[in-house]
C-alpha cells in the first residue's frame, strides 16, 4: 500500500501522531470491550445467552440491528465500489437498505415463531433430528467463510494502524482480534454482543457524519462540486455516472446478469442471514420487530448517503487510480481517504483525532460483525446440534450454555486458523458465497414455512441441502473460484459457468427443491409435518430438564 496516503503506514504519519493514535485508539476500544464481557448474563439461562432477554425496545434494537447490517464489507466495501465504480457502487448502497424492506416483509412472522435459532423456527413445521441438522449444516455454512473474510480483512486494517506491514505482523493481528472476539462471544453472549453492536452504531455513526462534514467543508459544501471532482478523478469520467463499471471486463450480456446477480445476492441475501434472524429474536414481540426495522431502515439510509459521500470523496481526493494500486480490492478507501482529510505526514491534532475516530469505527466494526456471526454459528452447534438432535432437548439450561460458550470458542479458534491459513488470498467472493447460500436456502426455506401450508419436512431438506448444493457448485464453477487472474486459484480452469454471481439460477433452484420435495414427500407418505396449516406459534423454546438449582 502506498506509504503516502495510507493513514497508518509508515511514512504517512510521523511517530508522535502515530503514538497519539495508538493510545487514543486503545483508550476507547478496550473499555467497550470490557463493558462487553461485564455485561454477559448473570445467570446460566439460554433465554438470556441467546436473545438477551428479549427486551429491547425498537430505538435500541434499531440501532443494535443497524449495527448487524453495516459490517465491514458495507463500510469499507461499498464505500471503494462508489469511489471506483461510481453508478454501480450506489446502486449496492441502495441495495443495503431495499434488504431491509424484505427484512420489514418476514420481521412479524419470523419473530413470532422465533426460537433461539432458525433450527427452532424450521422444527415448528418440520420437527425431528433430521431439520435441525439440515438447519446447522446451512448456518455454518454461511457464517464460517464470512468470519474468515472478516477476520482476514481485520489483520490488513490493524496492521495499517499499527503502521507495520507484511504476513507475519497481519497473522499475528488475525490471532490476537480473533481471541479477543472469542472472549467476548463466551463471556457476554448475546448481551454483549448487543453492548458492542451499539456502541459500534453510535461511533460508526459519528465518524461517517464527521467525515462527510469534512469532506464537504472541503469543496464548499457543494455536491455537485464533489460529484464532478469524482468523476475526473475515477479516470472514466464519461462512464462513472452510467451502469457497467463493475462488470465492464465482460460482455454486455454477462456483465448486465453479473450486475442483477449481485443485486439479487444483497438485497435477499443479507435479509436472511443467520445472525440478523437472531438479533430478531431480541424483540419482546412480532409488532416490536417490525417497529424496529422501521427505525432501522432510517439509520441505514442515512449512513448509505455517508457512504455515497465518502466514496465519491475518495475518488476525488485520492483518485480510482491509486486506490486500486494501493488495494486492488478498494477496501482501502475510506483509510485513504482519511488520511488525505487528516493532511497526510503533516497531521495536526485535529486530523489525528480523525484518524482515531475512523480507525475505531472500522475496528469495532469487525469486531462486532464477528461477535453476532460467532454467536449464530456457536447457537446452531449447540442448540441444534447438540442440545435437540443429539440430547433430543434432555439436558439442563446450565449444560446448553455450557456447550454455546464451547461452541463459541471453537468457531473461534476454527475462523482463527482458517484466516491465518488464506491470508494473502483473495477471499473476498466468499461473502458472495455466504449470501447467495442464505438467498438460495433459508429464504425459500423460510417463505415455505411461514406461508406455505403444504410444506414438508422433505421439502424443507431438499430446500436446505439441494440449494446448498446447487450454490456451491455454481460458484465452484464460476470466474471468481478458478480461471482467471483475480480468482482464487487462478491457474484452476474450472470456470464453465460464466457468471460470477449465482443467485439467477441458484434461487430458482432453492424453491423448485422445496416444492418438488414437498410434493414428492407427500406422494411417498414421508412428508412429515405439512399440509396442516400454518405452523404453530412459538411462544418460548424450552429444554426438558431445567436447571432448578439456578
Amino acid at each position: 500500500m502506498s506509504p503516502l496516503i495510507l493513514p497508518a503506514a509508515p511514512g504517512a504519519l510521523d511517530s508522535d501522531t502515530q503514538v497519539f493514535v495508538l493510545v487514543g485508539f486503545l483508550a476507547l476500544v478496550i473499555p467497550i470491550l470490557f463493558v462487553c464481557v461485564l455485561s454477559g448474563p448473570e445467570r446460566d439461562r439460554i433465554n438470556d445467552f441467546y436473545t438477551a432477554g428479549r427486551r429491547l425496545k425498537p430505538l435500541r434494537g434499531a440501532l443494535v440491528l443497524s449495527g448487524v447490517y453495516l459490517p465491514a464489507a458495507v463500510v469499507l466495501g461499498t464505500t471503494g465500489s462508489v469511489a471506483v465504480f461510481g453508478y454501480d457502487g450506489l446502486f449496492v448502497a441502495l441495495c443495503t437498505v431495499l434488504s431491509l424492506g424484505v427484512l420489514l416483509l418476514l420481521a412479524r412472522p419470523l419473530r413470532e415463531h422465533a426460537g433461539y435459532t432458525l433450527g427452532d423456527t424450521f422444527a415448528l413445521r418440520a420437527p425431528g433430528p433430521g431439520a435441525r441438522i439440515a438447519a446447522a449444516v446451512v448456518t455454518l455454512s454461511v457464517c464460517v467463510p464470512v468470519l474468515v473474510v472478516q477476520l482476514s480483512g481485520a489483520g490488513v486494517t490493524t496492521t495499517a494502524l499499527l503502521g507495520v506491514t507484511g504476513p507475519g505482523p497481519e497473522k499475528t493481528a488475525i490471532v490476537m482480534i480473533g481471541a479477543l472476539v472469542v472472549c467476548a462471544t463466551v463471556f457476554g453472549g448475546m448481551r454483549g454482543a448487543v453492548v458492542i453492536q451499539l456502541m459500534k452504531t453510535l461511533v460508526l455513526l459519528g465518524a461517517a457524519l464527521t467525515v462527510a462534514a469534512v469532506l464537504l467543508h472541503r469543496f464548499h459544501w457543494s455536491a455537485d462540486a464533489l460529484i464532478d471532482a469524482a468523476g475526473q478523478g475515477s479516470g472514466r469520467p464519461a462512464g462513472y455516472l452510467r451502469p457497467g463499471l463493475r462488470f465492464a471486463a465482460s460482455n454486455d450480456l454477462e456483465g448486465t446478469l453479473d450486475f442483477i446477480g449481485l443485486v439479487i445476492t444483497v438485497v435477499l441475501g443479507v435479509a436472511c442471514l443467520p445472525h440478523v434472524a437472531m438479533q430478531l429474536g431480541t424483540a419482546s414481540d412480532g409488532a416490536t420487530a417490525r417497529r424496529t426495522v422501521r427505525h432501522t431502515i432510517g439509520i441505514v439510509g442515512a449512513f448509505c448517503i455517508a457512504v455515497a459521500l465518502m466514496g465519491f470523496a475518495g475518488a476525488a481526493l485520492v483518485g480510482a487510480p491509486a486506490i486500486l494500486t494501493a488495494d486492488p480490492g478498494a477496501n482501502s478507501t475510506l483509510l485513504l481517504l482519511t488520511g488525505e482529510l487528516a493532511g497526510g505526514s503533516s497531521t495536526h491534532t485535529n486530523g489525528a483525532l480523525l484518524v482515531v475516530l475512523v480507525s475505531c469505527a472500522v475496528f469495532l466494526t469487525t469486531l462486532a460483525a464477528v461477535a453476532s456471526i460467532t454467536l449464530a454459528a456457536a447457537g446452531a452447534i449447540a442448540h441444534d446440534l447438540y442440545t435437540q438432535a443429539l440430547r433430543r432437548g434432555r439436558t439442563t439450561e446450565g449444560r446448553e450454555v455450557a456447550a454455546a460458550r464451547l461452541a463459541s470458542a471453537g468457531v473461534g479458534i476454527l475462523s482463527i486458523l482458517l484466516a491465518v491459513w488464506v491470508q494473502g488470498w483473495n477471499v473476498l467472493f466468499l461473502t458472495t458465497l455466504s449470501l447467495a447460500v442464505a438467498a438460495s436456502c433459508l429464504l425459500p426455506a423460510l417463505v415455505y414455512s411461514l406461508f406455505w401450508s403444504g410444506y414438508t419436512r422433505s421439502g424443507l431438506l431438499w430446500t436446505l441441502y439441494g440449494g446448498l448444493g446447487c450454490t456451491g457448485g455454481l460458484q465452484v464453477s464460476s470466474p471468481v473460484f478458478s480461471g482467471t487472474p483475480s480468482a482464487l486459484f487462478p491457474e484452476w480452469h474450472l470456470d464453465w459457468f460464466p457468471l460470477e454471481t449465482v443467485v439467477l439460477l441458484s434461487i430458482p433452484a432453492g424453491f423448485l427443491f422445496g416444492w418438488l420435495g414437498s410434493v414428492v414427500g407427500r406422494q411417498d407418505g414421508k412428508g412429515g409435518q405439512g399440509g396442516s396449516g400454518r405452523p404453530r406459534t412459538r411462544r418460548e423454546p424450552q429444554v426438558t430438564e431445567h436447571d432448578r438449582s439456578a
